[in-house]
């Protein structure tokens, strides 16, 4: 299961970093960022999810107003949003 954040679309509410470790405060930029993500050629950021971090990584692509952060599985179908 991955995580894909889109950051262009991110408007700073940081309801993500409640939820989720991996997301940090961006106060400069006014966004979050995803700690350890690689960025695709896009500008999408992705992150592979622990099976550990899976409840919080998905709970904080459900709180996202803007929905930026999407979560895919392993079969490559978007479970969130």
């Amino acid at each position: 299961m991955r995580v894909e954040y889109d950051r262009d679309t991110c408007i700073g509410i940081f309801q993500c970093v409640d939820e989720w470790e991996a997301f940090q405060k961006n106060l400069d930029d006014g966004k979050a960022d995803l700690d350890g993500a690689e960025e695709t050629d896009d500008g999408t950021f992705v992150l592979e999810i622990p099976e550990e971090d899976e409840f919080d990584a998905k709970f904080a692509a459900r709180v996202c107003p803007v929905e930026a952060i999407r979560i895919i599985d392993d079969d490559g179908e978007q479970l969130i949003p």
